[in-house]
């Protein structure tokens, strides 16, 4: 399988490879902790005093390891610089660029099961091994990474029209609640719960710069709509 390799980018659409920015460890990781996670908002349905559990987002996946430099020469006889060894991983995941005034963009590559891609948040040493002298041999290493997707692929991937979110609606001039609910839910059919929801005494004249509230459907609405 190889081992894992981390790779340095410049850009957030990790298409400009740092120059000499790749760090191939020397023991690949014992394990990796991958997590993922999605977040909900408890919210009530048009004419629904239950909540029921609605997507809030999916937020930003998280990667860790501890990685094994070891400079005993038993490895491998020509990496025997801890020192060195660690600066050279540092340089490729924490170090800060100046060319883009920031540390780099990462790219974590094992094998062909693992390819992520993210910014380091911490990076923690500890030294376990030493010479009698006190020169340090061999270290453990614990990296903790955060994906990142560039504004744009982020914007791409996101639906934001989605029927099945709460919006926050700002009236402009020659707003309609039947155009705003059109807009949401794909027709205007249910723009008088939405004056229901919002308490609108007077909806066909909406107040300009105004905030509405546009609860999500419920499944049978949806379904019926």
């Amino acid at each position: 399988m190889g081992n894992m390799k981390l790779v340095a980018y410049s850009d957030e659409k990790y298409t400009a490879k740092v120059p000499g920015g790749s760090y191939e460890v020397m023991l690949n990781p014992e394990k990796l902790q991958w997590g993922r996670q999605v977040q909900y908002n408890e919210e009530a349905a048009l004419d629904s005093s239950a909540p029921s559990a609605k997507y809030n987002k999916t937020p930003s996946e998280t990667l860790s390891f501890e990685l094994v430099i070891d400079c005993t020469g038993v490895v491998d006889d020509s990496r025997v610089d801890l020192p060195t060894e660690i600066a050279n991983l540092s340089k490729v995941v924490y170090d800060y660029n100046g060319s883009i005034h920031r540390p780099n963009y990462v790219s974590v590559n094992w094998g062909g099961g693992l390819a992520f891609r993210g910014v380091l948040t911490s990076l923690s040493t500890s030294y376990t091994l030493f010479k009698p002298d006190g020169t340090p041999l061999r270290a453990r290493l614990s990296l903790a990474f955060i994906s990142y997707i560039d504004a744009q692929t982020l914007a791409n991937k996101d639906d934001k029209s989605s029927p099945d979110m709460t919006h926050q609606v700002r009236v402009v001039d020659g707003d309609s609640l039947a155009q705003i609910v059109a807009g949401i839910y794909g027709e205007p059919g249910y723009y008088i719960q939405v004056a229901r929801f919002n308490q609108l005494d007077k909806f066909r004249r909406l107040k300009t710069g105004q905030v509405l509230s546009v609860p999500p459907l419920k499944p049978q609405e949806a379904i019926n709509g």
